[in-house]
């Protein structure tokens, strides 16, 4: 009898944790909490992602960086104007080229919601604008332009 009723209150303990603890993961209040946590969580990683990039340049250069893939028939155009323009603008604008199908962990990080995607960046590391879709050098440079970079052109940057 003295077991009887320790086993019966040891089943109605383990009974009400179990209740208790389905209730608190049911309970509205629980599930926001856990996904703000994630939110907040990738919006500082992105953030610090994009503070290393700007740091990583040695040189403090308007910088161009194009997210897409190597076979995407957009992102296959643009790669002779890219080329062009990293030649053309050696030591004036920094261009890079990030593939998202061989380094999916890029499209996250940069936000990327279509490709290509292309961010342009100040001196200081700091984003200015993004186009998606396929867009032309002259367009490139218009963008530099209006959104306050003054590029000089490479024939100015040899008389100087």
């Amino acid at each position: 009898m003295y077991w009887k009723k320790i086993f019966d209150m040891k089943l109605f303990a383990v009974t009400a944790i179990v209740l208790i603890g389905l209730l608190f993961i049911a309970t509205p209040v629980s599930r926001p909490l856990f996904s703000g946590i994630q939110e907040v969580w990738a919006a500082e990683s992105k953030a610090k992602a994009l503070q290393k990039d700007a740091a990583m340049s040695s040189k403090k250069l308007p910088r161009l960086v194009d997210v897409g893939a190597d076979k995407c028939i957009p992102c296959i155009a643009m790669a002779p104007i890219l080329e062009e323009l990293k030649k053309e603008y050696v030591g004036i604008l920094d261009v890079e080229f990030v593939d998202v199908w061989k380094n999916p962990n890029a499209g996250q990080k940069y936000g990327i919601r279509g490709i290509p995607t292309q961010i342009f960046y100040d001196a200081s590391g700091k984003e200015l604008g993004r186009h998606m879709g396929f867009i032309s050098k002259d367009q490139i440079l218009q963008s530099f332009k209006k959104l306050g970079v003054e590029l000089k052109s490479p024939a100015q940057k040899k008389t100087r």
